[in-house]
């Protein structure tokens, strides 16, 4: 049975047409950026790289992450901060969320 796609576009201010998108409800695996990060979570995402925290005790972790947006030459241009959540989505790709974005978009699965 073919998939049949509704579309619902609208005009916004200036007559800027704008369609809009549900999320498909697909499962992904997520872990918590944490510092300093354990062995596990290097194995299991290898595009975090460059993990670093600032000498200030109130500084964040951060780390360079390698995404499907930075291109094949394998140079990170996303950076994930510490509390991100780090995801591992459909086609195996990784990515940082913001914590206050994750827990809008996901829920544990059942």
């Amino acid at each position: 049975m073919a998939h049949r796609l509704l579309i619902f576009t609208y005009k916004v201010t200036g007559g800027f047409m704008v369609t809009l998108f549900r999320k498909r409800p697909v499962l992904i695996e997520a872990v918590q950026f944490t510092y300093p990060p354990s062995s596990e979570l290097l194995a299991w995402c290898p595009a975090l790289r460059n993990v670093r925290k600032a000498a200030d005790p109130l500084a964040r972790a951060e780390a360079d992450i390698v995404t499907l947006e930075d291109g094949s030459d394998g140079r990170a241009l996303h950076v994930a901060t510490e509390g991100d959540w780090i995801i591992k989505g459909v086609q195996g790709e990784f990515y940082a969320c913001k914590p206050d974005i994750f827990q809008s978009t996901y829920e544990p699965a059942e």
